[in-house]
C-alpha cells in the first residue's frame, strides 16, 4: 500500500527563455526586488539583464546585492538584508547556483525578521519570510526547488541548513545561462546532483513517490555521465542535467540529505574543495557500507552500470582532486558527523563511528 507525504509549492518554469516568457509571473509577488547574485557569474551569462528587463517590463524597481560569494556566510546575509531593509524591498530574487539562491533565501527571512541576527538564527524558532523567486544557473544544488537554505556558520566552522523552510514562490530553469560553464564546474555541480538523487534514494524519508523522482533523475545520469567522460557538453546535455539536477532537488525537499552531504561539509569549510567534489570524493565508500544492496542494484541498473567498481572508474575520470589529511583530523571530523543526528537518522542503516572513519580513510588517505 502506498502512503507517503508531499510538499513543493513552488512553480517551475522550465526551458529556454522562460524568464522573459513571464512579467505577470514577478508581478504578482510584489513591487520592489533585491536582486542577490555573485559577483560575476549573472552578469556574464545574460541571466541578470533578461531579470533587469523582464522586470522593466513589468514596472517592478529593483536593488541589486551582488557580493554573494561561495559559501555564503552569515556576515553576507545580513549584509544584504540590510540593503534589502533600507531600500524597502518586499521580495528577492536569487540568481545564480547554489550560493547565491541560498543566500537570497536566507536574506527573505533576515529581511523579514530585523531582530534576528547571525547568533540568534539558529536557536529554532520558525520564521517567516518574503517571497523568493530563484532563477538557476548552475545544474547541481536543486535549491530552486527546495526549502533549504546552506550558509557557512564562522563560529562553528562548518556550512549548515539555516533551519528555516524557505521554498521559493517560482523557479526558472533555462539552460543557456549554463552553456557558458567551465567544464570543471559542469563535473562539480553535476556531481553534486548525483549525490542529492543517491542520498534521496537510499534514505529513511525515501518513499514511492520520491523514488519516482529520484530513478528518473538517475536513469538521465546514465547519458549525463557518458557524455561528461566524453566531454560531449552541447545544449542537449544542458538541458539533460538541469533536468535531473531539478529532480533531485525536489526529491531532496522530502526526504534531506544523508551522510556525504554532512561528511563534505568539513571537506568544504577546512579543505576548501567544492561541494559537489567533496561529496563525491565520499560517495564509492558511501554506498559500500551498505549491508541491503537492493537498491544499490537499482541505481546501478538504471545508470545502466554492472556494478560499484564501474561507477567508481566513472568518478575517477570526473574527480582529480587530491587534499592533505590527518588522521586527527579525520577523528574530528567523524565525532562532528556523529553528533549530527538529522544526517544520521536519514541513513536507513545503523551507522558506527568506525564506518565513518572508515568512509574518510579510504576515500581520502
Amino acid at each position: 500500500m502506498y502512503q507517503f507525504k508531499y510538499f513543493m509549492p513552488t512553480k517551475i518554469f522550465f526551458g529556454r527563455g522562460q524568464v522573459m516568457m513571464h512579467p505577470d509571473v514577478f508581478a504578482s509577488v510584489g513591487k520592489k526586488a533585491l536582486i542577490v547574485t555573485g559577483r560575476h557569474s549573472a552578469k556574464n551569462n545574460g541571466s541578470y539583464q533578461d531579470v533587469l528587463n523582464v522586470l522593466d517590463q513589468a514596472g517592478i524597481k529593483s536593488v541589486l546585492f551582488d557580493s554573494v560569494e561561495e559559501n555564503p556566510s552569515l556576515e553576507t546575509i545580513e549584509a544584504g538584508a540590510e540593503i534589502g531593509i533600507r531600500n524597502q524591498t518586499d521580495f528577492v530574487i536569487g540568481i545564480g547556483g547554489g550560493s547565491p539562491m541560498d543566500a537570497a533565501k536566507a536574506i527573505a527571512v533576515f529581511i523579514k525578521n530585523p531582530q534576528i541576527s547571525k547568533e540568534t538564527v539558529f536557536l529554532g524558532q520558525q520564521l517567516e519570510h518574503i517571497p523568493v523567486i530563484a532563477i538557476a544557473t548552475t545544474s547541481g544544488t536543486g535549491s530552486e526547488v527546495t526549502p533549504y537554505s546552506i550558509v557557512t556558520s564562522r563560529v562553528d566552522q562548518t556550512k549548515k541548513n539555516l533551519g528555516q523552510v524557505v521554498f521559493p514562490v517560482a523557479a526558472f530553469l533555462d539552460s543557456r545561462y549554463t552553456d557558458s560553464l567551465p567544464y570543471e564546474v559542469t563535473v562539480n555541480t553535476a556531481i553534486d546532483a548525483f549525490t542529492h538523487l543517491v542520498e534521496g534514494y537510499l534514505n529513511t524519508n525515501a518513499t514511492s513517490f520520491s523514488d519516482h523522482f529520484a530513478e528518473e533523475g538517475l536513469r538521465l545520469f546514465g547519458d549525463c555521465f557518458i557524455r561528461l567522460c566524453s566531454k560531449e557538453i552541447d545544449p542537449e546535455f544542458r538541458d539533460a542535467v538541469m533536468y535531473a539536477s531539478m529532480l533531485a532537488g525536489i526529491v531532496i525537499a522530502q526526504t534531506g540529505t544523508s551522510l556525504p552531504h554532512g561528511m563534505g561539509y568539513a571537506l568544504t569549510y577546512h579543505k576548501g574543495l567544492p561541494h559537489g567534489i567533496a561529496n563525491g570524493i565520499l560517495m564509492i565508500e558511501y554506498l559500500n557500507i551498505f549491508r541491503d544492496k537492493s537498491k544499490i542494484d537499482r541505481l546501478l541498473e538504471l545508470l545502466g552500470l554492472q556494478s560499484l567498481s564501474e561507477l567508481e572508474s566513472v568518478f575517477s575520470k570526473l574527480i582529480t582532486h587530491k587534499i592533505a589529511i590527518s588522521h586527527e583530523e579525520i577523528l574530528q571530523y567523524a565525532e562532528a558527523i556523529m553528533s549530527n543526528q538529522a544526517k544520521i537518522r536519514n541513513h536507513p542503516e545503523q551507522v558506527t563511528m568506525d564506518q565513518i572513519i572508515g568512509i574518510y580513510q579510504k576515500s581520502l588517505l
